[in-house]
This record gives C-alpha cells, structure tokens and sequence, in this order.
C-alpha cells in the first residue's frame, strides 16, 4: 500500500501518464466531434497510422516540427473527407465505411514506407519535440508539464475549447442538432451535409495529430503497429465520456494511469504473471466504461444516415 502511494505522489508516475494520455485525448476529441453531429468514425485507427506516418515523414526529408504536426493533420482531414463522402453524401455504412478507411489509411501508410525506405531494416529517427523545462518552477504542476512536450499542452487546451464550441456558440449548436435530430436542423436552415461533413473532417484532423504526437513526441520514429489500438480506445473513451469533453479527458488520463501503473508494478515484480498487469488498464476500462455507459445519453441521430428533404 505503501509502495502505491509513493507511485501516486510521484512526479514522474504523472510525467508519464499525461504522455500516455496525450493521444487518447486527441483522438477522443476527435471521434467526439464526428459522432456529436450524427457520424461513427471507425476510421480512427488507420488515420493516426496516416498521421504518424505522414507528420514524420515530412520532418525527416527537412520541414520543421510543426509543419509535420499540420501535414499530419491535413492528412487526416484528407480521410476524413473520404469518411464523410461515403457516410454522409452516399449514406452507406459507417460501420463498413469506417473500417475501410483504416484498411485503406494503414495499408497506404504501409506501402509509402516501403517504397520511402526499401532498404532500411531499423526506422529513421528525428529530433522530436523538447520537453518545456522552462515550466518547472510553476508551483505544485510544474514538475509534471516539464516533463510533457507542446503538443501535450496543446491537447488540454483543446478540451475547455472544444467544450465552448459545442456548448456556447452558434456552429456547436447546429452540430448537436444534426446529430439529435437532422430533419429539425435542416427547418431551421441549417445544411444537415455541410455541418456533418465539416465535422468528420475536423475530427479526422485531430486524430491525425494523435498520430504524430507518438512520432513527433513520444517517439522519434515511425514503426508499424505503433499505435496498437488507442483508436479503439478512444471509441471507447467517448461512450465513457458520455459526449462530453470534460469528462472525455478525464476518461483519457484515467485510462493512461492504469497504463502508466501496470509499467510500475511490472517493474516492482511479484507473484503475478506480466500478463496480468498488461490485462489491467484494459480490465478496469471495461469496468469504468459498463457502469458509465449505462447512464450515457448518446446522440438520437448517431449511425443514422440523413437524407436531405426526408421526415
């Protein structure tokens, strides 16, 4: 018990998970938007492939960190564009469609790596963003953002943003609409196809930057199956979050410090198998997300193709 506390009070228990969490709040962010205006994007998972890959790549052949943060987001728009096309213009599945981008998104990925470096076994590697040492003196959270890169800042800073837009402007107040009830939205003059379509390519661009933080911050190469998952983690996230991005950063770190936790105890040893404390963030996840789902109040409209002039 004791050795649990000591990891609680820890700066660097903290350090490390604000990194894991870094990419879910992204990509959370990301799916929450697509799917407050109506819109399931499955697609996650392959666009943080395209993200990691595409942002560096373009910082290895010569542009600077943040040029590869907006190519990777571009990117992602780019598949979010495709993703809207199919779902919102053609009103074919989400579910199939979704899929098919992160085949399509990873298997592209794949293939421009191959082709960028046939003859390289171990990945490149690229100065990636600095740690911001300069925020340590900050009393009692200094220590902790020391220790993240601006990316991570960037990532909380979105959350209350996203959460104003949504909930205190005019733009998020048509994107709710569309995804409780179109036909009421398009009575009020609000294009149903143009508000769903500019939100899945919005949220398509943030979960291209959670792909780039892991090879822009976290990491400082790209390697295949590098981000294992954390897109359907983020899925999750968003139903524990019950839509809202308060809560959908809160679900993100809560999950990374079960992540962040398992590393620890798996360093402490014991009679249990690793395999146990890999299984635990995922375990205590599932649990989180059964109680918090059951009060979820999820959009009407979520899956539900729209047609414009249909009742």
């Amino acid at each position: 018990m004791t050795t649990l506390f000591d990891m609680l009070g820890s700066a660097s228990f903290w350090v490390a998970t604000l990194r894991v969490a870094t990419p879910l709040i992204l990509g959370t962010l990301g799916v929450l938007i697509c799917e407050r205006a109506g819109v399931l994007n499955l697609g996650i998972e392959g666009i943080m492939v395209a993200g990691a890959f595409t942002g560096w790549l373009a910082v290895f052949n010569g542009a600077d960190l943040w040029t590869g943060v907006l190519v990777a987001g571009l990117v992602g728009g780019v598949f979010g564009l495709l993703h809207a096309i199919l779902t919102v213009w053609l009103t074919v599945s989400q579910h199939v469609a979704g899929l098919g981008v992160t085949l399509l998104a990873t298997s592209l990925s794949a293939f421009a790596y191959r082709v960028s470096f046939p003859q390289v076994s171990t990945p490149p590697t690229i100065e990636a963003f600095a740690p911001l040492e300069g925020l340590a003196g900050l009393p009692l959270i200094g220590p902790v953002l020391a220790g993240q890169t601006a990316l991570t800042l960037l990532a909380i800073v979105l959350v209350p943003a996203i959460a104003y837009l949504l909930y205190r402007t005019p733009m998020g107040l048509a994107l709710r609409m569309v995804g409780e009830n179109p036909a009421a939205a398009e009575g009020q003059g609000v294009d149903v196809i143009a508000v769903r379509t500019g939100a899945v390519i919005a949220g398509s661009m943030l979960m291209g930057l959670a792909g780039a933080f892991l090879t822009l911050s976290a990491f400082n190469a790209f390697f295949f199956n590098m981000i294992n998952g954390r897109g359907w983690i983020c899925v999750a996230l968003v139903v524990f979050a019950s839509w809202r991005p308060g809560k959908a950063l809160l679900g993100a770190v809560l999950f990374a410090a079960f992540d962040a936790a398992q590393l620890r105890l798996q360093q402490a040893g014991g009679a249990l198998p690793y395999q146990i404390y890999l299984m635990l963030p995922y375990l205590l996840s599932i649990l989180a997300l059964i109680v918090m789902a059951r009060r979820a109040a999820y959009p009407q409209a979520l899956m539900k193709p729209y047609r414009k002039g249909e009742r």
